[in-house]
C-alpha cells in the first residue's frame, strides 16, 4: 500500500515522502479500513512540524481524520466488512489503516465520504465550544479566522441558538460568504480596526471570543471582550503566542482558557458523546451543501495538496482521496 510518512519533524514539503508498505493486519479488537478520503487540518501540519500536543513516534504518517470502508472486521464482528466509517487516528495519510472497532463511527447513507472525512474535528469542536461557552440568546461571540472550516460551522451553530456572531477575515470576498451563513458582523482585519468596529457595533464588546490565530490578532480579540468576558483559545494559526495585557485581565475581569477536543471528549460520558455525534451528524446532513471542498487530490499528489492548502484566501477544505 501507499503511505505518506516523515522520519523527522519539519516543514511538510521538506520531510514528507511517499512510500510503499505492507498492508497492516488488524488485532482482534481492530478493523482494517481502506481509507477513501482525508481532509487537511492545521493540526496535521503542526504535528509534522513537531509543534502539536501529541509528539510523533517516528517514522510516522500524517493526518488525524478520515473516512473509509471496513475491509476486515474485528474478531467479535461488531463492525462488518463493507461498513462505511469515519474515524480519528494518528497517521491517516495512507491507503489502509487498522483502528479499534470501538473507535470507528458508521457513516449515515446520506453522508458522502467528502463530508464524512471532515465530520469530526471541526464540527464537533464547534459544537463543544458553543455548548461550553455559556453564551445565551442575544450575546455576542467573536470568531477569529471566521472563514476557516471551524469558523463556518461555529457561525451556523451559534446562530441556531440566537447568538450574535462577529467574525474576522483577511479577504473582502469572504465577507459575503460568512454573512450568508449567518454572521452579523464580518471584519477584514487587513483593512479595519477590530476593536474599533466591535466597540461601535456591539456597544460594550463581545461576551466570548473563539480564537484560532493567536499572536497580535489574538491580543486584539482579547481587547474586544466586554467586562467579565472570556476568550477560548483552541488554535495557533499564526504560530505566535498571544501577548497578554495583564491590565486588561485584571481591570476588566477577563478569563482566558484553552480548549482541546481530545480532552473535552475524554470528559464526556458515553451518552453525552453519542448526543454530540448525533447532533453534529444531523446538522451536517441537513447542511451538506455548506460543507465546502475546495479541491481533491490523490494521495500521491500530497505536495500539490499541501500547496493548495497553504493558498491565501482559500475557501473550503483540501482533501486527499483514494
Amino acid at each position: 500500500m501507499k503511505e505518506v510518512i516523515f522520519e523527522a519533524t519539519g516543514l511538510p514539503q521538506d520531510v514528507l515522502q511517499l512510500k510503499e508498505s505492507a498492508l497492516p493486519e488488524p488485532k482482534p479488537h481492530e478493523v482494517q479500513v481502506r481509507v477513501t478520503a482525508r481532509n487537511i487540518n492545521p493540526s496535521d501540519i503542526m504535528f509534522v512540524r513537531g509543534m502539536y500536543g501529541i509528539t510523533p513516534k517516528l517514522p510516522s504518517s500524517a493526518g488525524f481524520e478520515a473516512s473509509g470502508v471496513v475491509t476486515k472486521s474485528d474478531e467479535a464482528g461488531k463492525v462488518p466488512v463493507g461498513t462505511r466509517v469515519m474515524f480519528t487516528a494518528i497517521g491517516t495519510w495512507r491507503e489502509y489503516l487498522c483502528v479499534p472497532a470501538a473507535l470507528v463511527i458508521p457513516v449515515p447513507d446520506a453522508m458522502s465520504d467528502e463530508v464524512a472525512c471532515q465530520a469530526f474535528v471541526n464540527p464537533i469542536t464547534a459544537y463543544a465550544m458553543v455548548e461550553k461557552s455559556g453564551l445565551q440568546t442575544g450575546d455576542w461571540l467573536l470568531i477569529t479566522a471566521g472563514a476557516s472550516a471551524f469558523g463556518k460551522f461555529a457561525i451556523q451553530m451559534a446562530k441556531a441558538k440566537g447568538i450574535k456572531v462577529a467574525a474576522t477575515v483577511r479577504h473582502d470576498d469572504q465577507k459575503e460568504l460568512l454573512q450568508k451563513l449567518g454572521a452579523d458582523l464580518v471584519i477584514n482585519t487587513e483593512k479595519e480596526k477590530l476593536q474599533k468596529v466591535i466597540a461601535e457595533q456591539t456597544g460594550e464588546g463581545v461576551s466570548v471570543v473563539f480564537d484560532a490565530v493567536g499572536g497580535v490578532l489574538g491580543a486584539k480579540a482579547l481587547a474586544s471582550l466586554k467586562t467579565g468576558g472570556k476568550m477560548m483559545v483552541f488554535g495557533l494559526l499564526s504560530l505566535e503566542n498571544i501577548p497578554l495585557n495583564s491590565g486588561l485581565l485584571i481591570f476588566k475581569d477577563l478569563k482566558v482558557e484553552g480548549f482541546w477536543l481530545s480532552s473535552w471528549m475524554d470528559s464526556l460520558s458515553d451518552s453525552d458523546k453519542g448526543k454530540a455525534i448525533k447532533t453534529v451528524f444531523g446538522f451536517l446532513i441537513q447542511h451538506s451543501e455548506q460543507v465546502d471542498v475546495a479541491a481533491k487530490y490523490p494521495l500521491e499528489q500530497f505536495k500539490e495538496a499541501i500547496a493548495a492548502y497553504e493558498t491565501p484566501g482559500r475557501n473550503g477544505k483540501i482533501l486527499l482521496v483514494s
